[in-house]
């Protein structure tokens, strides 16, 4: 699911996520933020709720990885394969 900024509260606010949680009805610890920015990943940990760092987007992998998501990808094919092998 997505939401933009202009919806609610803008990152790294966890209202934005904590909200689509909600709307969906699924419990947060068995949700999953996969983001490319440390907006994101702190989002995430505001909200407790796991992350995963997409290291193909606009932050480095460094900046991502000081955040201790579950795990960093690369590129969409090691996204797909991590999601396969653990989700």
């Amino acid at each position: 699911a997505t939401r933009c900024a202009d919806e609610g509260f803008s990152k790294p606010h966890p209202g934005m996520l904590l909200e689509l949680i909600e709307m969906l009805g699924v419990d947060p610890g068995r949700t999953l933020m996969i983001g490319d920015t440390t907006h994101d990943m702190e989002m995430a940990q505001s909200a407790r709720v796991p992350c995963l760092g997409a290291a193909y987007g606009a932050h480095p992998r460094e900046q991502l990885l000081h955040y201790a998501p579950l795990a960093c990808v690369g590129d969409f094919a090691e996204l797909a394969r991590w999601l396969m092998e653990n989700a």
